[in-house]
């Protein structure tokens, strides 16, 4: 059940992150960014990289609480 649970919130934030990331930089050039007014020190797949990484964590936590708060009360308490 444990697994599945985790599958539930896994998976979707991978989708997304996929979808955020051909969205985001189908717009942005990664070496166009700049860090507090300094270019950016990666190279292009590097940003793609960590740029995923970073939709694919939040998406998690969306999901997360998404399934949180599905849960009934005796779910929650168990």
């Amino acid at each position: 059940m444990r697994t599945r649970w985790l599958m539930w919130i896994v998976w979707p934030a991978f989708l997304v992150a996929g979808a955020l990331e051909a969205l985001v930089f189908a717009v942005v050039d990664p070496q166009d960014l700049r860090w507090f007014g300094h270019p950016v020190a990666m190279s292009s797949l590097g940003v793609y990289t960590l740029a995923f990484f970073a939709f694919w964590a939040v998406a998690m936590v969306s999901s997360a609480l998404t399934a949180l708060l599905a849960m009934s009360a005796a779910e929650v308490n168990r």
